[in-house]
């Protein structure tokens, strides 16, 4: 089914389609991205407004992960059957709330509740750029056009650094939250005028009518796909690895080991946002000229836990040297954008919501988990050995990730 036509805006906004859906793709998962994001530079002084620990950091940014998890299905469902543009435009108001809800909450417990609606209005954004690429994008081109969907919302995170302590500088950290509410609502507006579900060029493929019955058989044939569970191994832990540190762990670490203030925290948290997005632009030619998916997602994963584990048995490193390893893991973190690829090519057509979501699944859970995992060894480790606990376990996790997506089998992007 087709969710909104392939009607065009106006010629007054000079923009092609294809550059107005990049746009709208890149801006919308960019806001999801900071919601995931917007707690590691003012965690410390809101888990002491709401009178917690910093425990509440593992667990509020596990209640987004666990919304999201939750969603996945019925996203997928949605995805196929109504299409992204609605599916995406419709779960905005949760979003919305959930932002607002975060800068009203008077205890923990609101604010994981408010974050778990958060988690909700953002279940659909990062699949929703998924199908529309491989909708208007094919073949070699879908990893590339992916990496600059994700390169470029990577902009999300890089707000939910130095600009967002900055602006909590000015209107505290709840002014700062409901004015992301605002914005939030602004960029979905902005969705729906710019997105169309299929090319203008060319009409959409037929999408049979399906019963709930069948579209639920559907995703009983995605689970029985070849292949995914090596693919689900690694997205169950790539992404995640790389989020818990940036997302969670990085500002606490740098103000506990380090002594660092917010407008510093939020400076490497920027230059970590960096050099995801230098190496997202750059995976997908790497992938186009080594012409592999497989075997580049094993060789960055095993950089990215060689940095884990360099953190893990050096506890207390000079600050430029704990600088350099946190921005290297996010330049090796490039890789989980390959594994969507190496999924996607698995499904029909007429799957690839369903798939898409299923694959997100493992990632979902394992943002959510890690974090939780992770938050559970900082609150309860004796003091000094709970950094090298976290980023100990983080290396483990990944490392048994990669051990299972070996065994499977290489998808090219030139068959």
């Amino acid at each position: 089914m087709r969710s909104g036509g392939t009607a065009t805006l106006p010629a007054a906004t000079g923009l092609a389609p294809a550059t107005r859906l990049l746009a709208a793709l890149a801006l919308m998962t960019a806001a999801s991205q900071f919601h995931r994001a917007a707690l590691g530079v003012v965690g410390p002084e809101l888990a002491a407004a709401l009178g917690a620990g910093t425990g509440l950091l593992g667990a509020a940014n596990g209640a987004f992960f666990l919304a999201l998890l939750l969603l996945q299905v019925p996203v997928g469902l949605a995805l196929d059957r109504i299409g992204p543009r609605r599916t995406v435009a419709w779960l905005a108001l949760p979003a919305a709330l959930g932002a607002l809800g975060q800068a009203l909450a008077p205890d923990a417990g609101w604010f994981l509740a408010a974050r778990f609606l958060l988690g909700i209005g953002c279940a659909a954004s990062f699949m929703a750029s998924v199908v529309l690429c491989a909708r208007w994008h094919a073949g070699p081109g879908l990893t590339t056009a992916l990496a600059r969907v994700f390169a470029l919302s990577q902009g999300g995170i890089l707000l939910a650094g130095a600009p967002f302590a900055a602006l909590a500088g000015v209107l505290g950290w709840r002014g700062a939250y409901a004015l992301s509410g605002a914005a939030t609502l602004a960029l979905a507006a902005l969705w729906w005028a710019w997105v169309r579900d299929d090319p203008p060029d060319r009409p959409p493929p037929h999408r049979p009518a399906e019963t709930l019955g069948e579209a639920l058989l559907g995703q009983v044939t995605v689970w029985r796909t070849p292949g995914l569970l090596p693919v689900l191994c690694m997205h169950l832990v790539g992404y995640a690895a790389m989020a818990t540190v940036l997302a969670v762990w990085a500002g606490p670490y740098l103000s506990e080991v380090h002594g660092l203030e917010p407008g510093p925290r939020g400076a490497v948290l920027f230059g970590m946002g960096l050099a995801l997005v230098a190496g997202l632009l750059g995976v997908g030619p790497l992938e186009r000229r080594l012409n592999t998916r497989k075997w580049l997602v094993a060789a960055l994963s095993g950089g990215a836990a060689l940095v884990l584990l360099a953190l893990t048995l050096w506890p207390q490193p000079p600050l430029a040297a704990a600088v350099a390893l946190l921005t290297g893991l996010c330049l090796l973190s490039c890789y989980p954008v390959v594994v969507v690829a190496h999924g996607r090519s698995l499904f029909p057509d007429h799957l690839v919501g369903r798939g898409a979501t299923t694959v997100n699944l493992a990632q979902t859970l394992g943002s959510a988990a890690l974090p939780a995992l992770t938050g559970w060894a900082v609150a309860v480790a004796p003091r000094g050995e709970a950094w090298p606990i976290a980023f100990g376990t983080l290396a483990l996790a990944l490392l048994l990730g990669l051990g299972g997506y070996l065994a499977g089998r290489d998808v090219p992007p030139r068959r």
